[in-house]
């Protein structure tokens, strides 16, 4: 089992893009349609470099999110590498749920300025996901949300 605390994972927001589409959805549920693009950028003895891309959407169209930004992962390089590893539960690198942590952060703030809904802080980890998975490629995936708001 690999000890993910000995990578650390430093995270920059340089993009954040949150547009209202319409009103609430009231009582309809909304479904969350995600693209991640994650793309290494430089690599080095214990540190590595990645470039990311977050964009959500929600159906019916409410509100769209786009988050860019880029994650430096310092540790062994072996553990780095299983970080940059597919999740075989989610079909997304392990790296990428520490960056939707703190994309989320920044979502759930735009979306409180906007007065509109956000996705669940576990959007990577819930619901069905089918992601042909290649770094520098976008990775499609839906996820239901039974309500207005997340949890």
């Amino acid at each position: 089992m690999t000890n993910w605390v000995d990578v650390s994972v430093l995270v920059e927001i340089t993009s954040l893009l949150a547009t209202r589409l319409s009103e609430g959805v009231g009582s309809t549920g909304v479904r969350f349609d995600l693209s991640v693009k994650l793309e290494e950028k430089e690599r080095r003895s214990g540190r590595v470099l990645v470039l990311f891309g977050l964009n959500v959407k929600t159906k019916p169209n409410v509100v769209k999110y786009e988050v860019e930004g880029s994650a430096t992962l310092s540790g062994k390089d072996g553990l780095i590498d299983q970080m940059l590893k597919i999740d075989p539960k989610t079909n997304v690198p392990f790296v990428f749920h520490r960056v939707y942590q703190h994309a989320f952060t920044a979502i759930y703030t735009m979306a409180s300025f906007l007065g509109t809904i956000y996705p669940p802080p576990d959007l990577l980890s819930s619901g069905k996901q089918d992601l042909p998975t290649e770094s520098g490629k976008e990775q499609p995936t839906s996820v239901a949300q039974t309500s207005a708001q997340a949890k």
